[in-house]
């Protein structure tokens, strides 16, 4: 898979010290840089343009695609346009009955990862319709914590908040990111099915893994989800995706606003530089093992805060 898109200058400058420490040791012609992430090449040209390369490209893009809109409201759309065929596939996932997953968390440092399966009924297609949620990533976080808990109250859904605990404990046993979001789709997807019985006409996963990898990375579970719908950008194409979307972020958000509460300071989203600086002062009230508890320890920012600590003087 590859993508490409152009990137604003404050959006460049961010990714040029974010893959500072991932840069391969030849660079391309015009390119500022080509590092590795993972299964990932990235290649970010003087023009601005940004390549992303590799299975999971789509996921690596999605984090500055998502920079784009909050930094300077840019919506960009890397899906192929096959308008015709898409138009059509898209109102029969928009009009049928439907269990979706999606989940939140998995790009900040802070915070848990909240994974969410939603039922959306046909009689509830309008309801979610008429709030906006077919939109889902257009929707702020202050609109978010408006109507999250309406649609929690209104829609059928399991929820699971990993919190970061486990997570680095998961990350000890060698899982990567996607295995452990795949354990955590098929956790509640499978307690979704049980719930409703049948009643759905299809099941749909926002995908960030090729779908065989994804039955790899489950293979161990006692039970599995199956027959699944695999759908990139599938919060725009699934209500029940958008749904679960929307309920992930708004637990999300209220996680955050509590642990901002207890440390009495104002916790950052995301996995940049005002990230970092938090943990310093975390660390340096809280001690380091603090950290293990409200942070993924896996980050490269782990290791940029213990670097800044231990270049402060004493």
């Amino acid at each position: 898979m590859t993508i490409v898109f152009k990137v604003s200058d404050n959006v460049k400058e961010k990714m040029i010290k974010y893959y500072e420490n991932l840069r391969r040791p030849k660079t391309p012609p015009y390119a500022i840089f080509q590092a590795q992430e993972e299964d990932t090449i990235i290649t970010l040209y003087n023009s601005g343009k940004v390549m992303f390369q590799g299975i999971s490209a789509d996921i690596d893009a999605n984090l500055w695609i998502d920079q784009e809109k909050h930094l300077n409201n840019r919506i960009i759309d890397i899906n192929p346009k096959k308008e015709n065929k898409k138009k059509a596939e898209d109102k029969i996932l928009i009009n049928c009955s439907s269990i979706g997953s999606d989940e939140v968390g998995t790009g900040d440092y802070f915070g848990p990862i909240v994974v969410t399966a939603a039922f959306v009924s046909q009689e509830n297609i309008d309801y979610l319709i008429n709030l906006g949620v077919r939109d889902s990533k257009k929707i702020t976080d202050d609109k978010i914590l408006k109507i999250g808990k309406e649609i929690i109250n209104k829609i059928p859904h399991v929820t699971f908040c990993l919190d970061n605990q486990s997570y680095n404990k998961f990350t000890l046993k060698g899982y990567n990111m996607n295995k452990i979001k795949a354990i955590l789709h098929n956790k509640v997807l499978v307690e979704m099915i049980e719930k409703e019985q049948g009643n759905y006409d299809k099941i749909v996963v926002d995908q960030f893994v090729y779908p065989t990898k994804y039955y790899e990375h489950i293979e161990d579970a006692s039970k599995k989800a199956t027959n699944i719908t695999f759908l990139t950008k599938a919060e725009d194409k699934c209500l029940s995706v958008a749904a679960a979307s929307i309920i992930s972020r708004y637990i999300f958000l209220l996680k955050m606003n509590k642990l901002s509460k207890e440390l009495k300071i104002d916790i950052p989203k995301g996995a940049g530089s005002k990230v970092d600086e938090i943990g310093i002062k975390i660390i340096q009230e809280k001690g380091e093992e603090y950290l293990e508890k409200i942070a993924k320890l896996n980050f490269k920012n782990t290791n940029k805060i213990k670097t800044s600590l231990g270049n402060m003087p004493n």
